[in-house]
């Protein structure tokens, strides 16, 4: 694992704010190099949750004078999202977009970040909490042996709410019996508040809430329910339910990194202000056109402080516990979970 622990110490030195661009010199003039293109798979089309991505890639060739590329190919094109760890691992491609719920059993450490109701207030504290759990030695060294991957990014996907149709459910009990669209940390919850759980992709859920497979989809709020059309075959909407967030970073091979000359994997560590910037304006840009939208259409549910608070306390620490009495064995789990709760108390 020689290579991939100096890998591990060229990106613990990249520093970036969220507030200003990184200033070296390998991002603020030209960077010479050899012709280099990179393949990037990702599911769906281009949207909100690319942007991150699309700006880096168009950083990487504008600084490079179009040397060095990173093609996109969005619509699952080189291999479906669930498949996109072994493909990686298999260098069928050199960096994908990867859901960890998507890979149940995969990598363990990483779902810490789907755990629900993580104190992450805004898009900026869930950038330096995910940033710091990449660095982490536990998921990095399970990345790393078991998949010769690390996590460049976030996607820094917002908290999710749910949009269905049907019973309205107005309070905590109207969840019970309704089958929901829900994944990791986020299924664990609504499980402990009685709905049933279906775990389809995100490109499955339009046609499963259309059908009335499933009563309501949970997705990052607003643009993943704009972006695959929920609100046209939705009645309602939880505004404020807030029950956490997935993980869906943009994940790149070990191998094809270590192959890339030095100033190239600088200027990747150095463009990555500028694309967090990008991608958390575009999410609020969405929000700004998608709300009035979804407001004017449809029933918008809002829940009250005490039903809220009963929410955390039944699917909150609960699914901690059970987090950690699943995983202590295999690593640190309270631990890991620990310094995430840390991290975020500190940010």
């Amino acid at each position: 694992m020689k290579h991939v622990k100096l890998m591990v110490a060229a990106l613990a030195g990249a520093a970036f704010t969220w507030g200003a661009l990184a200033t070296t010199s390998a991002y603020a003039e030209m960077v010479k190099g050899p012709k280099v293109t990179w393949k990037f798979n990702v599911w769906g089309k281009k949207r909100a949750f690319t942007a991150g991505v699309d700006e880096m890639a168009r950083l990487v060739s504008e600084k490079t004078g179009g040397n060095f590329k990173i093609k996109i190919f969005y619509g699952d094109q080189l291999g479906g999202k669930k498949q996109n760890l072994d493909n990686l691992k298999a260098g069928v491609f050199d960096a994908a977009k990867v859901c960890w719920a998507y890979h149940p059993g995969k990598v363990q450490s990483m779902m810490v970040l789907n755990l629900p109701f993580l104190p992450v207030a805004n898009a900026e504290m869930q950038m330096k909490v995910s940033e710091a759990v990449y660095k982490h030695p536990i998921p990095q060294k399970e990345l790393a042996d078991k998949w010769g991957v690390f996590v460049l990014m976030s996607s820094l996907l917002p908290q999710y709410e749910f949009m269905g149709r049907g019973p309205v459910p107005k309070t905590l009990a109207g969840w019970k019996g309704l089958t929901v669209r829900s994944l990791g940390g986020l299924a664990d919850a609504m499980r402990k508040v009685g709905s049933s759980i279906s775990t389809m992709t995100a490109t499955e859920v339009y046609q499963a809430l259309d059908r009335g497979a499933v009563d309501a989809i949970s997705f990052p709020f607003s643009y993943a329910h704009a972006a695959y059309k929920i609100d046209e075959v939705s009645e309602w909407y939880t505004a404020n339910l807030a029950p956490g967030t997935n993980d869906c970073p943009d994940v790149v091979s070990i191998a094809s990194w270590n192959k890339l000359p030095k100033q190239y994997q600088e200027l990747m560590n150095d463009s990555k202000a500028q694309a967090y910037k990008v991608l958390a304006a575009t999410y609020k840009a969405k929000d700004a056109k998608n709300l009035p939208k979804f407001r004017k259409k449809m029933k918008e549910i809002k829940y009250t402080a005490a039903e809220l608070k009963n929410f955390r306390a039944v699917a909150g620490q609960p699914v901690y516990d059970d987090w950690i009495a699943k995983n202590q064995g295999k690593f640190d789990a309270k631990g890991l979970l620990d310094f995430v709760l840390k991290t975020a108390a500190t940010n």
